[in-house]
């Protein structure tokens, strides 16, 4: 039986503006099994995962689990535990870290605050290799599974800080992760590639090669910018920054659309047009799932802003 993955590698499906969107992402290290909804179906108490998602909704923080790669048994539930927090938004990114015993105590975090990027001395910067996040989680998609887990475990033996995370969206483009603390993901994934990609990361730069987006923005913004950096020839992570956007309501008949204001580090920007339409070939959104044509970014339009210069 054909997967999602495979659908969507025959459809040709692109990845640009595909990534899920967080600001900071919060990840918990929980060992053993995870259920579909692993916040709340794990060994993780559940009341701990309702709780921490009903404090992260609409503050742009991202709650997800990690592990290590490898056997999943359980190691206790007061065994310490790593925990990161990392905020991606350009020329504002960082990483925090600690272990804790009991991640009831993250209910006391101010999530808003970390939504905004103000971590306030919260815990240890991070300073070890960029850290690589690849979704295994086979209860939501047997592609996480079949395809995430072997990646995970090769970049672990490879050397690098790679560890397994419950959901990050898009099975369809199976193996994906994304690697902090810029919050690019990338689907289709393999070792090679993620290799560049936290070297990239290491130097402050990005791969764009197989890249769905940076998490910080939302669809239509992460399909922009990854346009302008094909345009203008620009991998340093940090040089552009989204500054505006105006969204367009569809008639009947009319897809929606969004125009956005991209901004260089250097005083350049770009007027970018993006519009929402339906892919040419019907796939599955995950496995199992009715084939349907996917929702596309199309970037139709990018136009130069010149710079305003003050008059003398």
């Amino acid at each position: 039986m054909s997967t999602c993955a495979t659908a969507s590698r025959t459809a040709a499906e692109p990845l640009a503006g595909t990534a899920a969107t967080a600001r900071t992402w919060l990840l918990v290290e929980q060992s053993g099994p995870w259920g579909a909804q692993a916040l709340t179906d794990s060994h993780l108490d559940p009341a701990v995962g309702r709780a921490l998602e009903a404090a992260a909704a609409d503050t742009g923080v991202r709650v997800a689990l990690i592990r290590r790669p490898g056997r999943h048994a359980d190691r206790g539930a007061n065994t310490p535990r790593r925990v990161f927090l990392a905020h991606t938004a350009p020329g504002r990114s960082w990483i925090r870290t600690a272990r804790i015993a009991d991640p009831g105590t993250l209910l006391h975090l101010d999530f808003a605050a970390l939504g905004a990027g103000a971590h306030g001395g919260l815990w240890e910067p991070y300073t070890g290799r960029p850290p690589v996040l690849v979704c295994t989680n086979g209860k939501r998609d047997r592609c996480c599974a079949v395809l995430g887990r072997p990646l995970a475990a090769e970049l672990a033996a490879d050397g690098m800080e790679a560890w397994e995370v419950t959901h990050i969206g898009g099975h369809r483009f199976s193996p994906t992760l994304f690697v902090l603390p810029y919050g690019y993901a990338y689907g289709r994934a393999e070792a090679p590639l993620v290799q560049d990609a936290v070297v990239a990361a290491r130097e402050g730069r990005v791969v764009t090669d197989h890249c769905r987006g940076r998490s910080t923005w939302d669809r239509p913004a992460q399909a922009a910018d990854l346009a302008v950096r094909d345009l203008i020839g620009e991998d340093r992570a940090d040089a552009l920054d989204v500054t505006g956007t105006e969204g367009h309501s569809s008639g009947e008949g009319t897809p929606p659309s969004w125009t956005l204001t991209l901004a260089h580090a250097d005083g350049r920007a770009w007027r970018v047009t993006v519009e929402q339409r339906a892919g040419d070939t019907a796939a599955p959104a995950s496995c199992g799932a009715s084939a349907i044509p996917p929702a596309l970014m199309s970037v139709t339009d990018i136009t130069a802003l010149t710079p305003v210069i003050a008059a003398t």
